[in-house]
């Protein structure tokens, strides 16, 4: 009987780091902006732990449930994902700072927009490679991908939330090409995914305000660059040690929301290029391992899935760190593992346990074959004892 291999341990622990990290900066970068606020310096501290630590439980429990079974589940993910978008868009949905993209259930907040984001890619993996000709298809492949990210865009762009619109038809595109689609469908995807972006850039007048203050976010320094022109402060204050934990001048009020999508910079400020370089080593890490569980699948759904929750973390951290550093324009993704945020924290951390259920149950064909020429070996030397027993 073929014993399944342990778990991927360098990738469980690369996110054991990254999640004690955060909590740590987290607590660092809020504790101005708690105290101001709130009245209470370890508020966003407490919650930031409460949320690492049923992160963990689901972590645990999807390392445990065989990843399989999600692609049975796919249609009903799909389906509840897409329910909760459009709900949240009703009056059951919250609005903070002109975004409408949260349902409160009591204390509980539930973020439609991240959910969408494994949702898509459980679905894509199934859909594509239950029937291997739909690659091949326009009708019944690339077609209903073309719907799905129509359905999916349209939900999130009402919220409105530009970056996980983007983020969601991305990583459809990236199952799309990891499944064989037809490069030319793939293409015409991107074709149209382009002129897509440049229209919803032109109709709303804060998305190309973005873009041009991305170019020189010091020109307008103390309106619309302003978070950008703070977190470039900030990562040249670091220098090459950092000033050290604790000791951010940034977060006293001068960079908005710096436990959030602005953390990087504060680690930049604390702990300098050294600490940015440690965190850009463990996202590398981490987009390894996903790869190498992904490659050393034995089935096309479990390495679509691999592939997918890999590049979504990949991706971003690539944006988050990009618009900190004034690489890319402001895009208001969060980093993940590390920036606060219950939702985000919980689903990266149930995402990484079914990549580790994934290593868990796929073995290489090499070690498959040699354990089966193991267990013959086996039967033979049974049979050939009994036949000697028989005889005598």
């Amino acid at each position: 009987m073929l014993e399944n291999r342990k778990e991927d341990y360098i990738l469980k622990y690369t996110v054991i780091i990254l999640v004690l990290l955060g909590i740590i900066m987290v607590f660092s970068a809020s504790y101005y902006t708690a105290l101001n606020s709130m009245g209470d310096a370890y508020s966003f501290l407490k919650k930031d732990i409460r949320a690492a630590a049923v992160g963990a439980v689901a972590m645990i429990i999807t390392s445990r449930i065989p990843y399989k079974l999600y692609g049975a589940w796919a249609w009903i993910i799909l389906a509840i994902s897409v329910l909760l978008l459009v709900l949240v868009l009703t009056p059951m949905g919250t609005t903070i700072n002109y975004a409408q993209r949260w349902i409160y259930i009591g204390p509980i907040s539930i973020m439609p927009g991240e959910l969408a984001k494994p949702a898509v890619i459980i679905f894509c993996a199934w859909y594509l490679n239950r029937e291997p000709e739909r690659t091949a298809s326009l009708r019944n492949g690339t077609a209903p991908m073309w719907l799905l990210m129509g359905i999916c865009a349209l939900l999130i762009m009402k919220q409105p939330n530009f970056s996980t619109a983007f983020i969601v038809c991305a990583l459809i595109l990236l199952i799309m090409i990891i499944s064989g689609t037809k490069m030319w469908h793939i293409g015409v995807t991107m074709l149209i995914g382009v002129l897509a972006a440049v229209v919803l850039i032109a109709i709303e007048p804060y998305r190309l305000t973005r873009i041009v203050t991305f170019l020189n976010p010091f020109a307008d320094a103390q309106r619309t660059g302003f978070q950008v022109a703070q977190s470039l402060i900030a990562l040249g204050s670091g220098g090459l040690t950092g000033v050290g934990i604790g000791e951010s001048v940034q977060k006293m009020l001068y960079l908005p929301e710096p436990m959030n999508d602005f953390i990087f910079a504060i680690i930049g400020e604390e702990m300098g290029y050294i600490g940015c370089l440690l965190i850009l080593i463990l996202y590398a890490v981490f987009v390894w391992r996903g790869i190498k569980i992904a490659l050393e699948c034995q089935d096309a759904f479990g390495m679509n899935l691999a592939a997918g929750i890999t590049f979504m973390v990949g991706l971003q951290a690539m944006f988050n760190i990009g618009v900190v550093s004034g690489t890319l324009p402001n895009t208001g993704v969060s980093l993940p593992f590390i920036s606060w945020g219950g939702n985000s924290l919980l689903i990266m951390m149930a995402c990484a346990g079914i990549l580790l259920n994934i290593s868990r149950n796929n073995i290489s064909v090499k070690t498959r074959d040699s354990k089966l020429e193991e267990d013959e070996e086996n039967k033979l030397a049974f049979l050939q004892k009994l036949f000697k027993v028989n005889q005598s």
